[in-house]
């Protein structure tokens, strides 16, 4: 399973970006996304900004849940009181993943015990969206101390170390 978690800015820019793999069930925690997708992730997830701005006012939740899915790939997204947003793609397969040829028919996968173990096995499962919300609020708590800063400025990109260790280390304890 492959991560892109990205922070987007209130002009849609974007602050903070993160590729990840799994480190549950024997992953190693390195992406395995193909080299055309590393492009596409970022033209998804703004695609996806569109649904956010549908979704933000009709729902009085921050945490949005997930948004939308485009080939086999499922975003969530949760909502800070700034109008950051914080946008996490989810790929369970990016070997299998078509991005740049159009596909008549899923491709087939044979079924395994550990696919049904995995996190994204069912996107939409009460076990997914809880650890991907518990992720979203455990780097929320890094953003609002590393936006504490005094010399930090809105929409300014954030080159920290320190939050993308923090940022790494919430996916290795909830993905």
């Amino acid at each position: 399973m492959s991560y892109y978690f990205t922070i987007i800015g209130t002009r849609d820019n974007p602050l903070f970006e993160l590729e990840f793999g799994t480190s549950k069930g024997g992953g190693d925690g390195i992406a395995r996304f193909k080299e055309e997708a590393k492009h596409m992730n970022q033209f998804i997830v703004h695609a996806a900004l569109d649904l956010v701005e549908e979704v933000q006012w009709a729902n009085k939740d921050l945490y949005l849940k997930k948004l939308d899915s485009y080939q086999n790939n499922h975003i969530h997204c949760l909502l800070t009181g700034g109008n950051i947003k914080f946008m996490l793609l989810m790929n369970p397969d990016p070997a299998s993943t078509p991005y740049s040829s159009y596909q008549t028919s899923p491709p087939s996968r044979p079924s395994t015990a550990r696919q049904s173990t995995m996190l994204a096995a069912n996107p939409s499962s009460q076990q997914t969206e809880d650890a991907v919300r518990q992720f979203m609020m455990e780097v929320y708590e890094a953003w609002v101390k590393c936006i504490m800063n005094p010399f930090y400025q809105v929409n300014q990109i954030v080159t920290s170390p320190i939050f993308r260790s923090r940022v790494a280390t919430a996916a290795k304890k909830y993905l």
